[in-house]
């Protein structure tokens, strides 16, 4: 997951430019601007997270004016990687999801629910073969404060939880849902759920209907599949937290294969999972308007003594630090978001 850089020297200037030069603007949201800044001392590349109070006009109240000062990745995305390699198994999938689980457990253990996990959202620290890999993009992170309650259908289709869709209060078993979604694709290279219509792909999440189709789950483990449905169980008072999926014998023990499976993984991940599509982005605002189009309702975050809606992390020092970030204020005002394009097919030949 993001680090922050060494110290609270940044948070102590008057003017964090007397700390950074910057210079390339790396990407921009509704709200905010992410920039690639050197810093003067250490000339050590960072990406600055710049977030403007005016863009939420009227909620000033409610969110600190912080700036978040991260890791620049270079290492390129998850599904990049697999596919320019040459030789891809169950072991390496295994390995993935251990780095994984791992940080999200250590964000659960701080009581903060990430609420986007996706293969998009995990990104390889260098270009290094063991580099580790790294999550991403908090911008609809909540922590689990006391007396809070987490209720907003935010997320990205296809990766939310049915708890979420059924618009009923749920916890950091979300996550874990979606890390089983992420396990899946990883062994195969398509998404366990899929349908060009909307209330259909939902109804199927909401059932948690999804199958190992031959041929090719033919070459998987049936500890791999165990694992994966352990994690994509619809019941989350029975869905495995990381912690216990952390002890499954397909992270923790020898049952994952050696095969190569990249040949089909690869050809699957390039078929459903076009650069034009994994590259979109999909936002708490997004999911809410598809849902209010299916007529499935919608509902508001529960509020704790803040009064907050949401929060928005920002990784410091010490720990994160809350800002907020009203459900709305993802998408410019007025602004129309498309559709979320579908993959080309649930499973190609």
């Amino acid at each position: 997951m993001p680090g922050a850089v060494e110290g609270p020297r940044w948070k102590q200037a008057e003017d964090i430019r007397d700390i950074y030069d910057f210079r390339d603007v790396l990407g921009t949201g509704a709200f905010s601007e992410v920039i690639l800044a050197e810093d003067k001392r250490t000339q050590k590349l960072v990406a600055i997270k710049c977030i403007a109070k005016k863009a939420l006009e009227g909620k000033e109240g409610s969110m600190e004016n912080e700036i978040a000062v991260l890791h620049k990745v270079s290492g390129g995305e998850l599904f990049d990687r697999i596919v320019e390699k040459g030789f891809y198994t169950e072991r390496d999938a295994s390995r993935l999801i251990f780095q994984v689980l791992d940080a999200v457990k250590y964000l659960h253990d701080l009581g903060i629910v990430h609420r986007d996990l996706k293969p998009e959202n995990l990104l390889y620290y260098s270009l290094d073969e063991d580099s580790k890999i790294m999550i991403s993009d908090f911008g609809l992170s909540k922590m689990e404060d006391p007396g809070s309650v987490l209720s907003t259908a935010c997320g990205t289709p296809g990766y939310v939880a049915p708890e979420v869709l059924a618009q009923k209060p749920y916890s950091k078993a979300v996550d874990c849902w979606s890390i089983g979604v992420i396990a899946y694709i990883l062994l195969c290279g398509y998404p366990p759920f899929y349908d060009e219509n909307d209330a259909k792909l939902f109804e199927q999440i909401l059932k948690a209907e999804y199958e190992f189709d031959s041929p090719y789950w033919d070459d998987i483990s049936d500890s791999a599949k165990d694992f994966i449905r352990h994690l994509m169980e619809k019941d989350p008072e029975k869905r495995f937290t990381c912690e216990q999926a952390l002890q499954h014998p397909w992270i923790a023990g020898d049952t994952a294969l050696d095969k190569n499976i990249h040949q089909s993984v690869s050809e699957q991940i390039k078929k459903n999972f076009a650069k034009s599509k994994w590259k979109q982005a999909f936002n708490a605002t997004a999911v809410v308007r598809h849902m209010r189009k299916l007529q499935l309702g919608t509902s508001q975050e529960g509020q704790g003594p803040t009064g907050s809606h949401g929060e928005l992390l920002t990784p410091t020092a010490g720990g994160p630090a809350a800002g907020c970030c009203c459900r709305d204020c993802c998408v410019e005002p007025g602004s129309e978001l498309p559709p979320a394009p579908p993959p080309s097919s649930r499973a190609m030949d």
